[in-house]
């Protein structure tokens, strides 16, 4: 079964939820605005990534789990683990290479999980996830907790093997595995053209044997609605569920990356659809956000990122003696 899914409306989203998906997509492009910024002054240990214009997949998906869920993010996947509950002193911290990180300093990025959330660290490899959250899902059937494992993968990244052998697995034992396709267009500088002869990802559902929705991912409702209703089928034994979420990367695949290899008339198409300013203006037009309130969100989160920053900027480094802790079982 493949359905194609675009605007749902807000279903039966409250006031006060649509208030809190726009808060998480503002959270996650502020903070995201400035980790560049500290990029820049060369406070940021490692690369930076962004999920610029892709934030209503992170944040849409994230948002429709259910407590208990377990999420593997991936570097483009800030608001997702936002959503799941690292704070921005986390993320911050993390990226700062602070003692006071989730790792305490020992990697970067936004390589770093919760276990006590439902977050699993992300692997550098691309496709990686998908298996591992697959064993998580086969892990929640034999312990019988009704739980669904979701996680992410670009369109550069579906092609390669852990991607068939992860997907494949999860097919056959018809494990609560959600993936997200993030088909933003580009696989760092391959256009998803140049690397697929098939570049509707929706279509490998079928290939598989298992359900796929195919969702505007610049619409944030659009996305819950579909994340719902995917974990909803897989809690329920329907087995695994692709999603592909069309969206675009509006920045380099890292900050070092100035993306020149991207035609300027596609980014300013994009533009158009930035997933916030769409999501705000809905909100208007419907009156579910007065400027009063749009404003009191936006300062909110700029104070919270304020007082972030300030913490991780007078957090120390980890010490030398320190390194191996953590890397071996202490128990």
């Amino acid at each position: 079964m493949a359905q194609e899914i675009s605007d749902k409306g807000f279903g039966a989203l409250s006031r006060a939820q649509l208030h809190e998906l726009y808060y998480w997509l503002v959270l996650n492009r502020h903070l995201e605005d400035r980790l560049a910024l500290l990029y820049r002054t060369g406070k940021v240990v490692g690369g930076l990534y962004s999920s610029r214009g892709q934030e209503g997949v992170s944040v849409g998906t994230a948002y429709a789990l259910s407590d208990g869920d377990f999420i593997g993010a991936m570097i483009r996947n800030l608001g997702a683990v936002l959503v799941r509950g690292l704070s921005p002193e986390d993320l911050l911290t993390q990226y700062m290479a602070r003692a006071t990180s989730p790792t305490g300093g020992r990697d970067c990025n936004v390589h770093t999980g919760d276990l006590r959330k439902g977050i699993v660290a992300p692997i550098s490899m691309l496709g990686a996830l998908i298996p591992v959250m697959a064993g998580v899902a086969l892990a929640a059937v034999m312990e019988r907790r009704p739980i669904v494992a979701l996680t992410y993968i670009g369109d550069g990244g579906a092609s390669t093997t852990d991607f068939h052998e992860g997907l494949n697995f999860a097919a056959v034992r018809k494990l609560p595995l959600v993936l997200v396709v993030e088909n933003n267009g580009w696989a760092y500088s391959t256009p998803t053209e140049r690397q697929t002869a098939s570049p509707e990802f929706i279509t490998r559902a079928a290939a598989y044997g298992i359900a796929g929705y195919r969702v505007d991912g610049n619409d944030v409702v659009a996305v819950y609605h579909t994340t719902r209703e995917a974990a909803g089928r897989a809690r329920s034994g329907g087995g695994p569920v692709l999603i592909e979420a069309v969206t675009r990367r509006m920045k380099g695949h890292a900050e070092h990356d100035d993306a020149r290899y991207v035609p300027a008339d596609e980014l300013d198409a994009w533009r158009r659809r930035d997933p916030i300013e769409m999501f705000e203006r809905r909100l208007a037009e419907s009156d579910f956000l007065t400027a009063a309130e749009r404003d009191t969100i936006i300062e909110r989160v700029r104070g919270e990122i304020d007082r972030a920053v300030e913490f991780a900027e007078n957090s120390p480094f980890p010490k030398g003696e320190n390194a191996l802790g953590g890397v071996y079982d202490e128990s």
